[in-house]
């Protein structure tokens, strides 16, 4: 009887989980090694607390990166159907939201604990309050080593994800890692999160409406998205912003110029605009400059609208100079990562050091809102842990 391949997962999140899953499946002796007290802690978080399992609908851009084209295998080979079967199976019921999948009960705590248990019950060994300080090759195995201990396997998958995220212990130290066993790192920065602009924006913080927001770099345009806006003290925010954000802070660490435009009356033309307000004059004469507006948009955002010169313009092009994010904490993602060049896209083995494999976020892929970020952990997760276990040459 053949001995047990041994595999080490580095981190215990969404792509850890699924990877000691899919190891344990296919035949593996899998130990988990997490730097928290619990797996799974930022997936408690996902989705205000429900947690965005996937999404039904894939479109050109849903995946970023170097070579975004490198998340399609691993997305072919454990696809949407294949994530709400297993779902399903670990006890999960999946409900669909217009496309974007969520757990039935709404909470998403429920899915990190019934991963856990999945994991438990295959004989994963997970491994809490770990924080890993080294990975080496030694006598024809890796080496894994923590602060208090040692491990020893003969394939390391390293999913431990990025520092993304408010939740303790997200700390991206899983690129120190894999930048020591010789793979560039692409530059990281926050994605799927509000930008900072130039200007003060106290008079309509707070202010939530629906808009058009349009994206220019270097005055070309580079993107567009509709939905409802957050307006902050510090700029915007919201999921047409989020879904901007990589682009325009990439073009700032570029050295770019990064422009916003604001539409806050897309269903119409300015012409349209310009004829309701002379309209509206004429029928309400007893309204004062002030109280124009009032009606069509939330008070405080009337107020700023209305200082400004060309009312008109200030309500289809309000212009927005970005200057940055709110950082890399309140980011519910990170762009950049493991250079995908370097990973063999059928397997998530490293091409670099062979018997080292990556899921999840640490590579150089992100996705769009609704699901996908998490579809990219399952799916790569799957990959790497299925490719892990394959048995010793």
């Amino acid at each position: 009887m053949n001995e047990k391949k041994k595999i080490i997962i580095i981190g215990g999140g969404a792509a850890g989980l699924i990877a000691s899953i899919a190891a344990a499946e296919s035949g593996a002796a899998v130990t988990v090694l997490e730097h928290n007290e619990k797996t799974g802690r930022k997936l408690c978080v996902t989705g205000n607390g429900r947690c965005n399992l996937g999404n039904l609908r894939k479109y050109q851009g849903c995946y970023r990166g170097t070579h975004p084209g490198f998340a399609e295998n691993a997305l072919a080979k454990f696809s949407v159907k294949d994530t709400i079967e297993f779902f399903e199976k670990t006890g999960i019921s999946v409900v669909d939201k217009n496309g974007w999948l969520y757990p039935r009960s709404g909470q998403a705590k429920c899915v990190p604990d019934l991963l856990e248990q999945r994991a438990r019950s295959l004989k994963v060994k997970i491994k809490t309050r770990e924080h890993v300080t080294d990975i080496h090759r030694k006598n024809g195995s890796w080496t894994v080593n923590t602060e208090g201990w040692h491990y020893e396997g003969d394939a390391v998958v390293l999913a431990c994800g990025s520092a993304a995220s408010s939740v303790e212990g997200s700390d991206g130290s899983g690129y120190a890692l894999a930048e020591k066993l010789g793979h560039h790192i692409v530059p990281l920065l926050p994605a799927l999160t509000g930008l900072k602009c130039r200007g003060k924006f106290s008079g309509w913080a707070g202010v939530r409406t629906e808009g058009e927001i349009r994206l220019f770099v270097e005055g070309a345009l580079c993107g567009k998205e509709t939905g409802e806006l957050q307006l902050t003290d510090y700029g915007v925010s919201g999921i047409p912003v989020f879904q901007l954000s990589r682009y325009a802070l990439s073009a700032l660490h570029e050295g770019k110029k990064a422009e916003l435009f604001i539409n806050f009356l897309p269903g119409r033309s300015k012409e349209e605009t310009e004829a309701f307000i002379a309209g509206r004059r004429k029928l309400t004469p007893y309204l004062s400059d002030g109280d124009i507006l009032s009606g069509l948009f939330p008070n405080r955002l009337c107020r700023v609208l209305l200082k400004q010169k060309d009312l008109t313009a200030a309500i289809h092009e309000f212009p927005l100079t970005v200057t940055g994010s709110t950082g890399m904490a309140q980011a519910q993602v990170c762009a950049g990562g493991v250079d995908t060049g370097e990973v063999n896209q059928d397997t998530m083995e490293s091409l670099i050091c062979p018997g080292i494999f990556f899921a999840g976020e640490i590579l150089d892929i992100d996705g769009a809102c609704g699901g996908y970020n998490l579809q990219w952990a399952w799916s790569s997760g799957w990959l790497a842990g299925c490719c892990s276990a394959k048995e010793k040459i």
